[in-house]
């Protein structure tokens, strides 16, 4: 008991609640309420339009709460809808009450008895050490009595979240989470309502730069019978299944182009060459490879999609695919209307066209492509298939001579630390 009193005393300080979302669970709703008044009186509880016994045990435990009770703890917050509405619009409801009454923190588990109120310590650790963190509870899905459809919808999820934001975090689907309020405030807009909104959320508050972290948790799954859920395979997949092709597709046209050049911005030239170049693990050949795609990709006619496709195929032939994003950049502004001049000039030779009466402008756009779109693009893939072998070959000898200059190097220093 000396130990909840800190854990409670934690959570005030911290100004932290806990949200129960419920949907017809009244045989296990009681027991996971008055496991989390063992921490904190801070609940706030969502009834999303049960029509079993759940309004009954919510005013009964709320006449029982009420001062000179027996028990008597701060009453619970009681949200009421009147009709089920799913999940996810229950967890918004909740984080609008939880900001109206001045919370930071919302930890949200389920009332089916899954998870255990004794976690709760686990995530007061974790964002007293690292505040403003969103904090998912890592589930072990190798335990006996995990349905395989929960397995396969865990990795299948993480994955998925990977591709979306570029981070691996061990579990995507776990309901037991603590949400930092601030940052969801940040989200003016959310789009779904149900099940499916635990990965929107995590996936938005990612490209927003918050920092997802992981506590592990335990997680019960009852005998046919014993545990009531209301996810429903087929339905409830297939609307995250969606979701996820919308927020890949967001992915990777916007958000991680986007935030891969506002991260270019904060590094100068030298910084890359140095991090992604030179101390990099992969070899002279696989680093020259990965530049000579990039470049390739970079100047042929993939306007809107180069980082895309130079990914997409670092990925397929396996080589360095931060090094074919950073050079499929070649096409940035400055350099447009000089590979335009170039490829077009180019595809003139190749197809015949005179090319005599040619003069560069910087004024070349893509108006002026149109009306020579054939000769452009086939002077551009030409144009990358000679400079991609060629940028190739020159990085490819430049760092044999600076990765050795480099070794030597290091070796002087060990070898005048020895005398």
């Amino acid at each position: 008991m000396p130990e909840s009193k800190s854990i409670q005393s934690q959570i005030n300080d911290l100004g932290c609640c806990v949200i129960i979302p419920t949907y017809n669970n009244a045989g296990t709703l009681e027991k996971v309420i008055r496991g989390v008044q063992q921490f904190t009186d801070n609940i706030i509880v969502v009834n999303d339009g049960s029509t079993d016994e759940t309004g009954a045990i919510l005013a009964r435990l709320s006449e029982s709460e009420k001062p000179g009770a027996t028990h008597s703890p701060s009453p619970i917050t009681l949200i009421t809808l009147s009709e089920n509405s799913g999940k996810g619009y229950a967890l918004r409801q909740a984080f609008k009450k939880a900001t109206e009454k001045g919370y930071r923190y919302a930890i949200t588990l389920d009332s089916d008895g899954q998870h255990f109120p004794e976690d709760i310590p686990n995530f007061i650790g974790m964002i007293s050490a690292n505040p403003d963190a969103m904090i998912v509870g890592a589930r072990d899905m190798s335990q006996d009595g995990v349905p395989g459809t929960s397995s396969f919808g865990h990795r299948f999820s993480i994955f998925w979240f990977r591709v979306e934001t570029g981070l691996k975090i061990q579990d995507v689907q776990s309901g037991y989470r603590l949400y930092p309020l601030e940052k969801i405030k940040m989200i003016r807009h959310f789009y779904s309502r149900k099940y499916e909104f635990e990965v929107e959320v995590l996936v938005r508050l990612a490209w927003r730069g918050v920092t997802i972290l992981s506590v592990p948790v335990q997680i019960w799954y009852g005998k046919k019978g014993e545990q009531v859920s209301h996810f429903r395979k087929g339905r409830d997949f297939a609307r995250t299944s969606l979701l996820n092709t919308i927020l890949v597709i967001a992915a990777l046209l916007w958000i991680r182009p986007f935030h891969f050049a506002k991260g270019l911005r904060k590094k100068n030239f030298k910084e890359i060459i140095r991090d992604y170049f030179i101390n990099s693990e992969d070899t002279n050949a696989k680093l020259a490879w990965s530049v000579a795609l990039g470049l390739f990709i970079g100047v042929s006619p993939f306007w809107g999609y180069q980082m895309i496709v130079a990914v997409s195929l670092a990925h397929l032939f396996k080589l360095n695919k931060f090094v074919a994003l950073v050079t499929s950049n070649i096409s940035i502004p400055p350099m447009i209307p000089i590979i335009i001049f170039i490829s077009y000039f180019v595809g003139g030779f190749v197809i015949g066209a005179e090319t005599s009466h040619l003069t560069y402008s910087s004024g070349i756009d893509l108006e002026w492509i149109k009306d020579n779109m054939v000769q452009y693009i086939v002077g551009s893939f030409v144009f990358g298939g000679l400079l991609a072998p060629l940028s190739g070959l020159i990085t490819y000898i430049l760092l044999v001579i600076f990765r050795k200059k480099i070794r030597m190097r290091e070796l002087k220093k060990v070898e005048q630390n020895r005398d």
